[in-house]
């Protein structure tokens, strides 16, 4: 199916955010917007070393300095705070314990080691100074291959070999089908490890209260899950402890997981019975928030002449920093599982090892686990059709998964089930709308007119909306795969919406309201959204993944089908009528036929006063709701780019980009324009700008600040070209998929295809990202010396 007949008035309208009026005009309320009366601030001193045993803290000076409060070392909370524990543990994991600050050994440039709270930050950050730390540095290693390598330094006793995960997936025989093979190609690919960027750093402010209550204000992409980890990491009663998640400037996956910061901002404010707060600094999220990706990957692929993949052989290490985050176990696993792509590879056989360095810890970052696997199976595809000299589109079309297999398991897979797709229609979409042929006509005349330009392609899928509950435990998830909804309609037949997914960004109050306004069929500006308070709303999972739609809409989309079942019984009963003679149009109950009509707000307004209701209704509308899908959704596309590589400097011109994404039914196609946009710009800084880097020998930080770490500016950006597809997924009752992740899933590949294919005259086949002027003029000017690559 190509596309998709949207029967109501709201779902498929592009209706522009509701939430944006109150942004532009600077009324948004961020957490470090929020001042409470005396409140100390929270200042984190943070080690220096990558790897080293502390052999002692000085701390009396800055406990003497002006406004300090407290000053605190890691051996001062030893057994008053409870270690960070990961909520995602693979079977068979090593889980090495983290203390919320270090007592005798750092493990990373970054990690906690001593605290300052004081009357005011600047108070608190001149105390820092005051500390003295002494250290006996231990050799450190950054690099995952280099850290299972024999003789390398060990991070834990616990974890041999710096290996906390040992995990094979595969089908068929990849043996037989590499005999079988016309040729066997062999790759070593890098996914360069990234900071996840956001508008808004981390930041925390814990307000007692009354009973030994505590608020905690808290940036959080899952604020019910936050409140459950504080809670049990603390020693705090759940009960007594609120997380309000206010407005949000971007999360991205890193603002998912439990950080030491928050943990101290809690446990602190009890103590002490005042409001305390941390903010983090730029530079001081560089090394304190969760870092991206960092994956090396190894590749060997049998195919015939014609083409077609027979089979592929995959390792992948893993990089996970100097601890297991929240989620870090998963992510490698992921780009295992999912490294076949879009392509009918039926004899599989891969590994993932989760490997642990002298590093920032990684964790989920836009896509985790997605992007990998795409660049994986896509540079793999790449590779065989240049090695081939065969047209890489039509390579493509010869190993597509046909329409006709899906529900699809990739290589027999138990666990991994694409529900629906159509790979081929997304790329006839894509080529059409990027003109290939005339393009490719275009390249050739400028080539020889000495200049280079070249087109990149790259189809995608994933999956995403992580369920059902039960499956997520057999999977080593400490968290179920539901999400919640309430709907209450008051007496004037007004709506407010409570539910457990969480904005940042995503504009959940426009396409949340559109959802239920279709069920309801009433305006969306009749309809109030509640998210981010953990005692408004009365359970969540939050918001990543993108299971906002699949998941929580679909929740909102059942919980307001409830409420007009029983208004329809209450308006039956109103109009003396059996309620299945009642249709519902247009906000009314009507007798079909007969022009009797009954408004949904006089309904509403009978369901409170209660004089006239059936027997056995209780009074009121007000349905609460935990959805739990079927399964999972699996989202895809084709994306083009056409760039220009200017050769005697480097630079690379992004002259066109297309994207065309099939992510289910879409509900605002404004919205979902806005996320392939967002996810592409992402996905371009990857594979030209942004890369992570530390010293080999010292683990130190090289890009400690956006002075070092580049991002990518508007004004390097192309004009981003969106359609979609709608191939309605048979998971959930809205035939959503999710679509937040998929342009950083596309991007990567598509732009360095494009590079490639530019710098091909040269006889450059690889580069790994990300793909610098200084790494493409480097590159070039080899070449030209005749030094062997």
């Amino acid at each position: 199916m190509t596309e998709a007949v949207h029967p109501t008035p709201n779902i498929g309208r592009p209706l522009r955010r509701r939430e944006d009026h109150k942004f532009l005009t600077g009324k948004g309320r961020y957490v470090d917007d929020i001042r409470l009366p005396g409140t100390l601030h929270l200042a984190i001193l943070r080690s220096v070393q990558a790897h080293a045993v502390i052999t002692g803290i000085d701390v009396s000076s800055a406990r003497a300095a002006p406004g300090v409060r407290l000053v605190l070392a890691g051996a001062d909370l030893s057994r008053k705070i409870g270690n960070i524990k990961p909520n995602w543990v693979i079977p068979g994991t090593v889980v090495p314990d983290r203390p919320v600050m270090a007592v005798d050994r750092v493990r990373f440039v970054g990690e906690c080691v001593a605290l300052v709270l004081a009357e005011t930050r600047e108070a608190a950050w001149d105390a820092l100074e005051l500390i003295d730390v002494a250290y006996e540095a231990l050799p450190a290693v950054i690099n995952e291959e280099a850290a299972i390598a024999e003789g390398a330094p060990q991070l834990h006793e616990n974890v041999p070999n710096n290996i906390t995960t040992y995990f094979k997936t595969g089908g068929g025989d990849y043996a037989a089908a590499a005999r079988q093979a016309d040729q066997v190609l062999r790759l070593r690919l890098v996914n360069n490890r990234l900071i996840p960027t956001c508008l808004e750093t981390r930041a925390v402010l814990a307000e007692p209260g009354v009973d030994d209550g505590l608020t905690l204000y808290l940036p959080s992409q899952v604020p019910h899950m936050h409140r459950r980890w504080i809670a049990e990491t603390v020693g705090i009663p759940e009960h007594r402890l609120r997380i309000v998640a206010p407005d949000i400037g971007g999360g991205f996956g890193a603002k998912m997981h439990l950080y030491p910061e928050e943990l101290l901002c809690a446990w602190l404010a009890r103590e002490l019975k005042s409001p305390v707060k941390w903010w983090e600094s730029r530079s001081e999220s560089h090394q304190a928030t969760s870092h991206g990706r960092a994956h090396t990957e190894l590749i060997e692929v049998a195919f015939r002449n014609d083409g077609r993949i027979l089979g592929m052989k995959l390792e992948t290490l893993g990089n996970v920093g100097a601890y297991l985050s929240n989620m870090a176990s998963g992510g490698p696993t992921m780009s295992v599982s999912y490294g076949t792509g879009t392509y009918k590879i039926e004899n599989f056989e891969a590994v993932a090892k989760v490997i642990l360095t002298n590093t920032v810890p990684v964790d989920a970052y836009r896509g985790y686990g997605r992007p990998e696997a795409a660049y994986i199976a896509e540079r793999t595809i790449e590779a065989v059709a240049h090695h081939l000299d065969l047209d890489a589109v039509e390579v493509r079309r010869i190993n597509f998964v046909p329409q006709s297999d899906f529900p699809y398991r990739p290589y027999g897979s138990g666990s991994v089930i694409y529900d629906s797709g159509d790979y081929q229609s997304c790329l006839d979409k894509a080529v059409i709308a990027f003109d290939y042929t005339g393009r490719r006509e275009e390249q050739e005349r400028l080539r020889s007119a000495g200049r280079y330009r070249g087109i990149g392609v790259a189809a995608y899928t994933e999956m995403c909306g992580m369920a059902p509950s039960r499956r997520l435990a057999a999977n080593g998830f400490d968290r179920g795969g539901w999400e919640s909804a309430r709907i209450a309609i008051d007496s004037s037949g007004r709506a407010t919406l409570y539910s457990g997914s969480m904005s940042q960004g995503h504009g959940h109050v426009t396409a949340l309201a559109q959802i239920a306004a279709d069920v309801l069929q009433m305006p969306v500006e009749n309809i109030d959204v509640v998210q981010g308070d953990t005692k408004q709303v009365q359970a969540g999972h939050g918001t990543f993944n993108s299971r906002s739609m699949p998941v929580g809409g679909s929740g909102v989309h059942v919980c307001a089908g409830r409420i007009v079942e029983k208004a329809k019984k209450i308006a039956a009963e109103m109009m003396e009528v059996a309620a299945e003679d009642l249709a519902y149009e247009g906000g009314s109950f009507v007798v079909p036929g007969t022009g009797v009509a009954l408004a949904f707000a006089k309904v509403a307004r009978m369901a409170y006063v209660g004089h006239v209701l059936p027997k056995g209704i209780e009074p009121g509308l007000d349905e609460t709701l935990f959805y739990d899908p079927t399964g999972m959704g699996a989202p895809s596309g084709v994306h083009i780019a056409y760039v220009e590589v200017d050769p005697d400097t480097g630079m690379v011109e992004i002259l066109d980009y297309v994207a065309v994404d099939d992510a289910g039914v879409i509900i605002n196609p404004l919205l979902a324009t806005g996320q392939i946009h967002g996810g592409v710009v992402q996905g371009i800084g990857q594979a030209l700008y942004e890369e992570v880097c530390y010293d080999r020998d010292s683990g130190q930080l090289l890009t400690g600040s956006l002075l070092d770490y580049a991002v990518p500016h508007a004004d390097s950006l192309p004009n981003i070209r969106t359609q979609f597809q709608e191939t309605p997924s048979p998971t959930n009752p809205l035939g959503v998929k999710g679509i937040g992740e998929s342009g950083s899933i596309g991007a990567p590949p598509t732009i360095v295809h494009a590079v490639l294919d530019a710098l091909a005259p040269f006889g450059i086949t690889h580069l790994d990202m990300p793909l610098t002027p200084q790494k493409i003029w480097a590159a070039i000017q080899a070449v030209r010396r005749g030094a062997p690559r």
